[in-house]
């Protein structure tokens, strides 16, 4: 999160709302190259495709309504970085290998969203125009969303580091199935997944309820945060060395059930650049945060670029490191992240009003509530059919469609990493949990 004047364009700062509905097309000649698609629809194979036997160790513990798309690194035959995916669930599968429309798409990312030159409404349309490209991944979306309904949980472990913006993937209608179209994380329960090297590298275990108070760090500049926590149980600690200190005391009996961070992040091409709080990551690698490993904290990171990856070729490794691996290293039962820089004061209210939701929802699993918090942004700004024109006819930008744009797409800047069924439950000053004594 970032303390200074947003340093995107001027249209930044207008305000806006409303807007409406069509279902994605495609040319008839894509539509044509997508019909093939439909025979990867099958069994999964007993090895999966060069994906490693992670996967296969996956397979077995999947649940029925449960659904995994994996995405690795792969050259084109080109040589250009790209990737291939697999998805399955159940006996649905879909597999595609690397081409020319799965390259890394930097253009789509969502931690483009406020830099100068960049107009949310053209980062929008890129991102239907490369959702509309993964035909195939459309239709086994489509298929087991017809199958499972509200049940299905999708799990996408990505581990390209290409920032692909799965959350806000456009997924069209299915008439047949009476099916809507829209942005795949508003549509159902979506996780995030990364490997994370702690020896396993296996898919997010079951972690339940994070339970008990909330551990805070607040910088300066986010000091309003602690509003979110008023009817809890909470320590709010404003140096970090006294808030890393907290980290590591399991000699206080009353478990965390929330590790809270309002704080500056930056982000580069190298593990060096990654910083929290003007720590960098190697500094909170070293900690060894005893209190995650023993409470199954939920971790939230309200702090721009929390969200992303690096690939650690600097350091000898091939291996994608960021602040969601290294807290769910260190034991947390998932991660809350943002995907790029939310440096104004709306989205900081954005990501303040998601905590107080899923901390009010203690029932209901973290991600549902992410979902219903994105269907809700979706059904602000209106219909997807319509999408604003970056300028007016009178040649100036059209900066309060941008701006509801910009409102739409910060919704889906917030990325949950961890087991679809983990909720929140904090305890109220009185030590009791939340609504209610014994619930």
């Amino acid at each position: 999160m970032s303390g200074e004047p947003p340093r995107g364009p001027r249209w930044l700062t207008g305000a806006g709302n409303a807007i409406r509905r069509t279902p994605l097309s495609r040319p008839v000649d894509t539509v044509r190259r997508e019909l093939p698609a439909l025979l990867h629809l099958r069994h999964p194979p007993e090895a999966p495709l060069g994906m490693g036997s992670v996967d296969a160790r996956l397979n077995e513990r999947l649940e029925d309504g449960y659904a995994v798309l994996r995405v690795i690194r792969a050259a084109g035959a080109d040589g250009r970085d790209g990737y291939r995916f697999r998805g399955w669930c159940g006996d649905l599968s879909v597999t595609c290998a690397p081409g020319p429309t799965r390259l890394t798409a930097p253009a789509v990312g969502l931690g483009n969203l406020t830099q100068r030159g960049l107009y949310p409404s053209e980062i929008l349309r890129g991102i239907q125009h490369w959702s509309g490209n993964q035909g195939e991944l459309a239709s086994w979306i489509n298929s087991v969303r017809a199958r499972h309904g509200d049940a299905l949980r999708l799990i996408v472990w990505d581990d390209t580091g290409y920032e692909l913006p799965w959350e806000a993937f456009w997924v069209p209608s299915d008439e047949e199935h009476g099916l809507p179209g829209g942005l795949l994380g508003a549509l159902l329960v979506l996780t995030r997944w990364t490997t994370v090297h702690d020896g396993s590298q296996g898919p997010p275990r079951p972690t339940g309820e994070c339970h008990g108070s909330v551990l805070a760090y607040l910088h300066r500049d986010m000091v309003d945060d602690s509003h979110v926590f008023a009817p809890y149980l909470h320590r709010t600690h404003p140096e970090m060395t006294a808030f890393l200190g907290a980290l590591d005391a399991t000699d206080r009996k009353d478990p965390t059930g929330l590790v809270y961070m309002g704080c500056h992040g930056t982000y580069g091409d190298a593990v060096m650049s990654l910083t929290l709080a003007d720590r960098t990551w190697a500094e909170y690698n070293g900690e060894t945060m005893e209190v995650l490993g023993r409470d199954r904290s939920l971790v939230c990171l309200n702090a721009c670029h929390s969200g992303r990856f690096v690939n650690n070729f600097g350091q000898g490794e091939n291996a994608l490191r960021g602040f969601a691996e290294l807290f769910l290293r260190k034991g947390a039962g998932g991660c809350i992240v943002t995907a790029g820089e939310v440096g104004d004061l709306e989205a900081r209210v954005l990501i303040q009003r998601l905590v107080r939701e899923v901390a009010g929802r203690p029932d209901l699993p973290v991600p549902e509530t992410l979902r219903a918090f994105r269907a809700g942004a979706v059904r602000d700004f209106g219909s997807l059919a319509a999408i604003p024109t970056t300028r007016n006819d009178d040649g100036h930008v059209d900066a309060v469609g941008q701006k509801r744009v910009m409102r739409l797409l910060y919704a889906f800047t917030f990325q949950y990493y961890g087991h679809p069924l983990t909720t929140l439950r904090l305890v109220t000053e009185k030590g009791h949990s939340a609504w209610g004594e014994g619930s």
